[in-house]
This record gives structure tokens, C-alpha cells and sequence, in this order.
């Protein structure tokens, strides 16, 4: 039955589709939201520690750089909302920002409740309808275009213009779960194949199994992938990591995450190797002469003691033990090629690599609705007039610190701008 007609309907109230709806409404649209959980802006809340990265003030080039799924994509949409447009949307909202390491944006009371209640405000002084609660089994489409959507329960909604908002398939507890992608299939696009960003990355050396680091924070490191023909690093990231039960996580790991599923893929499954660097900033000769300092200074003590304070405790015995150097060792018997072999070490830590943990567990979601097929000044479908995309759903992803939720939020706006305007083009 077919009870209902709008302008504009958006699938999914996560933050691609929360500004989708903002902006649909703001630009004359009348504009149905539905969402198949209990709550909108469930990722919002969670985001950034619960703290809600609502951007990242960095230049557009320097955006994009850190958006290595598809990032140029992005020169279209920011044209029509960009990261300082996010950040005078909120401050017009009344929600004061605050600028932290690396350019991320947070709100002032590192409150991610407030970012989510006040954009709930927002949709509903445009009067926008929610309805929560809400299944859509299918978007139905005519030969040119779209015609509404049909819900789990057979009620079919008309809107000459649909967007899908509804995430890929990571953290699917907030209620991404793919069902884009069928939708996307069935109106000729093609869906890239999908796979774990921004995720814990799984090792299976001898340190980590025994789970000697396990819980050992490491501070401005550098983390490297390494390609096994060429020997050579493929990238590397600066920044914090953890060392897990399974393996590694926290920024620099996240970061390095797809570029191990990648050459894994390319390897045949082979294991990765990586490299820790934890002296980044120095040259091999300064590491050493750091290692002959602290051990000089106290002669008399086994060695061990005397470097306490060049890396934590634990990272220490680690590379005594990699090194085979016996930590009881004193000054006088700690060779030259000792003292380089722990140089080195803490210069290329070696961990091995045997996957990541799953799709489900990832921060976000790469792969997905193919952007050579979405026009990037509006996120419109090339093959469906009035079908749009925005957010994790398309072949978009960047790395945490505001990058991918700059994305959602342009390509959401951007979605929401163009859909309001095709009702008054037809």
C-alpha cells in the first residue's frame, strides 16, 4: 500500500545521512529519515572515543592525502562543503569546537551526545519525518529514475528521490550491515570488493603469543609495512600503537591495517612483515651513541639496568632477547656489535603480520559502491536520476582523525543539497 509521498527519502541515521537530511530539508525538500535501529547518530556517539572527531582542520590537499580509499573523489564535494564548512555548521548550532593534535576538531565538552543531539534538533526544526524502528526491504526504481522505497512490512513510500546512507559493513552493531549494496547492484552499479580499514592488525610472533608487550603503549613510533619481494618498506605511519593479546593496534597500526589486506591479497596470503622504528626522529649513529651513553655512564651495572629509561622495561627484554644479548651483562663486555644490534632493533623492530582482525571489527569499511559511477558534484547515481549515495557505502575511506567523518559529512550535505534541488529542476 502506498500511503506516503515525499521530496527527498534517506536511508540510515548515521552521519552521512543525518547532514543528508539537514541539508535536503534546509534547501526546500520535504524529507522522511528512517533508520532500522532505535536510535539515530548511533557511530556519531561512539566516535572519536565518544568524544565525536567531528573533522579535521587540515588544508583540502592535506585531506585528501589522508583519504587513500579514492580521496580525489573528494575535490567535488568539497567545493560544496568542506571541513570549514562543517566547523561554522556547528558553531552556528551553538556547539563550541576545540582544535587538537594532528588538526582533529572535537566539541569543547568532548561530549559526542552533544554533536548527535543537536543535529536531532536541527532535523527537527526543518521538520523532518523520523521514523526509527524502520526497515527498508527494497528502493524501487522506473527505467530513468527512482519511485520510493517499499518497507519490511509492505508499505510503499513514493519520493522521486532516494539517498542511501546506510555505512558499509563495519561496526555493525550501530546498524551497518551492507544493506546498501543490493540496492546499489540492482540499479547497474557496481559494488568494488569489500574489506577491513582502520582495524587491529593480528601477528604471530613469539612475543605476541607468549603475550610479553601485551598491553605496552608505544608513543610517537613509526610503523612500516613491508613489500616481501622488494624488501622495502610500502608505507609508513607515525603515531601511538598497542601491543595486544593478538597483535597490534591503536593509531600508527590502523593506519598501516589496509596496506597488510592488500599485500596479503596480492602475496597469495603470505605473512607481512613489519617494522617498528622507535626513534624516528634519529639516525642510526645517534641511536647508537644513545645506547654507549647510558651504558658508559654506569659501567659497573648490568646492562639492562644502566639503559632503563632509553625504551619501556618491557620493550627492553624484548630486544635483549631478539638482539641475544644477555642483559646481565656490564659495559666492559658488551661488544660493539652488540650495542649496533640493539641499536638496530629499536630502529626495525620486526613483527610479523598474518591478517587483521574481521570486517566487522574494523573502524571502517573499504570497498564498496564504485565513485566512477556517482557524479562527485552531487553524489547522484550516473544511472538513476534521483538515486544518491553518501558516506561509507561508496568506495570512500580515510583514516581516523576526522577523515572519514569530513567525508560523510561533505558527501552527506552534498547528497542533500542536489536531491532538494532536482524537485525544483523537474
Amino acid at each position: 500500500m502506498t500511503n506516503e509521498n515525499y521530496d527527498v527519502i534517506v536511508i540510515g541515521g548515521g552521519p552521512s545521512g543525518l547532514m543528508a537530511s539537514v541539508s535536503a530539508a534546509e534547501h526546500g525538500a520535504r524529507v522522511l529519515l528512517l533508520d532500522k535501529g532505535t536510535k539515530l547518530g548511533r557511530k556519531l556517539a561512539i566516535s572519536g572515543g565518544g568524544r565525536c572527531n567531528v573533522t579535521n582542520r587540515a588544508d583540502v590537499e592535506e585531506i585528501i592525502k589522508h583519504i587513500p580509499g579514492n580521496g580525489r573523489f573528494m575535490y567535488s564535494p568539497f567545493s560544496v562543503f568542506n571541513n570549514e564548512d562543517i566547523i561554522s555548521f556547528f558553531e552556528n548550532l551553538g556547539i563550541s569546537l576545540k582544535e587538537e593534535d594532528r588538526g582533529r576538531m572535537f566539541p569543547v565538552n568532548d561530549k559526542a551526545i552533544t554533536v548527535v543531539r543537536t543535529l536531532l534538533d536541527r532535523i527537527d526544526s526543518l521538520k523532518v519525518n523520523v521514523k526509527t524502528n524502520t526497515e527498508v526491504r527494497d528502493v524501487l526504481y522506473t527505467d530513468e529514475g527512482v519511485r520510493g522505497v517499499e518497507l519490511k512490512d509492505g508499505t510503499v513510500i513514493s519520493a522521486a528521490n532516494v539517498i542511501i546512507a546506510v555505512g558499509g559493513k563495519s561496526v555493525p552493531h550501530t546498524g551497518s550491515t551492507g544493506d546498501g549494496y543490493p540496492w546499489a547492484k540492482k540499479a547497474g552499479h557496481t559494488v568494488t570488493e569489500l574489506y577491513p580499514t582502520e582495524v587491529p592488525i593480528t601477528c604471530n610472533d613469539k612475543l605476541i603469543k607468549e603475550k610479553t608487550l601485551q598491553g605496552l603503549s608505544l608513543r610517537d613510533i613509526e610503523l612500516s609495512v613491508i613489500d616481501p619481494k622488494k624488501k622495502k618498506a610500502i608505507v609508513t605511519h607515525d603515531g601511538d600503537m598497542i601491543f595486544t593479546h593478538f597483535g597490534i593496534s591503536g593509531p600508527a597500526a590502523l593506519r598501516c591495517s589496509q596496506y597488510v589486506v592488500k599485500a596479503q591479497k596480492k602475496h597469495k596470503g603470505s605473512d607481512i612483515a613489519l617494522e617498528v622504528n622507535l626513534f624516528p626522529d634519529k639516525r642510526a649513529d645517534e641511536v647508537i651513541d644513545d645506547v654507549e651513553g647510558f651504558v658508559n655512564a654506569e659501567p659497573k651495572k648490568a646492562v639492562k639496568n644502566s639503559l632503563t629509561g632509553w625504551v619501556p622495561e618491557r620493550m627492553l627484554t624484548a630486544l635483549f632477547e631478539l638482539a641475544e644479548v644477555d642483559p646481565q651483562t656490564v659495559q666492559a663486555n658488551l661488544s660493539k656489535e652488540n650495542t649496533r644490534k640493539l641499536a638496530t632493533l629499536a630502529q626495525h623492530f620486526p613483527l610479523s603480520a598474518n591478517g587483521t582482525l574481521s570486517i566487522e571489527k574494523a573502524f571502517v569499511t573499504g570497498g564498496g559502491v564504485s565513485v566512477k559511477e556517482v557524479q562527485p558534484k552531487r553524489m547522484e547515481s550516473k544511472f538513476k536520476h534521483g538515486l544518491f549515495f553518501c558516506g561509507e557505502v561508496l568506495d570512500l575511506h580515510g583514516y581516523t582523525g576526522g577523515y572519514n567523518i569530513t567525508v560523510a559529512f561533505s558527501t552527506g550535505y552534498t547528497a542533500g543539497r542536489a536531491a532538494a534541488m532536482n524537485q525544483w529542476e523537474r
